[in-house]
């Protein structure tokens, strides 16, 4: 098993700046380098103070890149909707060359109706959206001359300066919360599958999984591939001390996702079945339940251990876990130390220690 660490900034301006969220994020990620951990990520969202503070994780990944050694560096995930695959692909490979071929591209469809009206892009054509632009940014990336023709985008001839390091191209994820087809989809195209286990119930998951695994083999690729999962990690000596920070944490993540996933009660959208569900979740909301449900990991080392037993016992023991941490509001030093704890009193435990 491998461990890596998250950023999903949950501040805005009345929060904290910019500068000093950048900062502390940086901090954390040069950290878990030290100790360890096997890749940093950071979402793209927008405008609310659910993610909104990372706009684009390219330039994120760009300061990491400079300030660590060895650790991967994953979009978790970069939004081709919102981009133009010719731009998208340019400065995915700057990203792999400026980090001597550290980059993993996660992909994501994105969720949120108000990001797409303020870009003006249609929700429901996200998905034929999606396919075709992770279908020209791979062009880009392995072939010259490349003429585009597609429903969305034409170009061409055009030839990619400058390629990516890692060759035919950097490892591909794709993110999806509760789509079984973006799972079946992710399979047939090869990519490797990125799982947010907070979304589902744990049988949801696992039919997730196993949709994804079977459309990998049926198309013919190599291996079961990757699949990670992120979850919210808050670790300390003192397991209620612990889960007095992730009550505190969570419930305002909770909060601002509601913020957030507002418009779902008066969009609804074809591509998107069933995402009302995610409104009402906000509105359900049960730290208690959550915790008890392992879909946050909470407590002394011991205690998340266990957690990550009965996790491993759902899903397999070959699943990556990414530690979502540091919002911002907590202070920066929880974070550090609770990443400290983990690589040092958790990880070691598994198949695959993260120092």
């Amino acid at each position: 098993m491998e461990f890596g660490v998250t950023f999903f900034p949950t501040v805005g301006p009345a929060d904290k700046d910019g500068a000093t969220y950048y900062d502390e994020a940086l901090s954390v990620a040069e950290h878990a380098d030290t100790l360890g951990f096997q890749h940093v990520k950071i979402v793209e969202h927008y405008f609310f103070r659910y993610g909104g503070y990372s706009p684009d994780p390219v330039t994120f990944l760009a300061a990491a890149a400079a300030r660590t050694r060895r650790i991967r560096l994953i979009t978790g995930t970069v939004l081709p909707a919102f981009t133009h695959p010719v731009k998208l692909a340019g400065k995915l490979a700057m990203l792999d060359n400026l980090s001597h071929g550290r980059l993993e591209v996660g992909f994501g469809r994105a969720f949120l109706p108000d990001e797409f009206a303020a870009f003006g892009v249609s929700i429901d054509d996200s998905r034929a959206l999606f396919e075709e632009n992770v279908e020209a940014i791979r062009r880009l990336w392995t072939e010259e001359d490349v003429v585009w023709e597609g429903r969305f985008h034409k170009f061409g001839p055009v030839t990619l300066q400058p390629r990516p390091v890692q060759r035919p191209h950097p490892p591909t994820h794709v993110a999806t919360a509760m789509s079984l087809e973006s799972c079946e989809s992710a399979g047939r195209a090869g990519h490797h599958l990125l799982l947010v286990p907070a979304t589902s119930s744990v049988e949801k998951a696992q039919e997730m999984l196993g949709a994804y695994r079977a459309a990998r083999a049926a198309a013919g690729h190599e291996g079961p591939g990757r699949v990670q999962f992120s979850y919210p990690t808050y670790v300390a000596e003192d397991g209620d001390e612990a889960r007095r920070l992730a009550r505190k944490d969570d419930e305002a993540y909770n909060q601002r996702m509601a913020e957030a996933v507002s418009a779902w009660g008066r969009v609804s959208s074809s591509a998107y079945p069933g995402y009302e569900r995610i409104l009402e979740a906000t509105r359900t909301y049960d730290f208690d339940k959550k915790l008890e449900a392992d879909k946050l990991l909470a407590g002394s080392p011991a205690e998340v251990r266990a957690q990550i037993e009965r996790i491993q016992g759902w899903f397999g023991p070959d699943i990556t876990l990414s530690l979502t941490i540091h919002s911002g509001l907590l202070p920066v030093e929880v974070a550090k130390r609770s990443t400290e704890l983990f690589a040092r009193q958790v990880a070691p435990h598994f198949a695959t220690p993260a120092r």
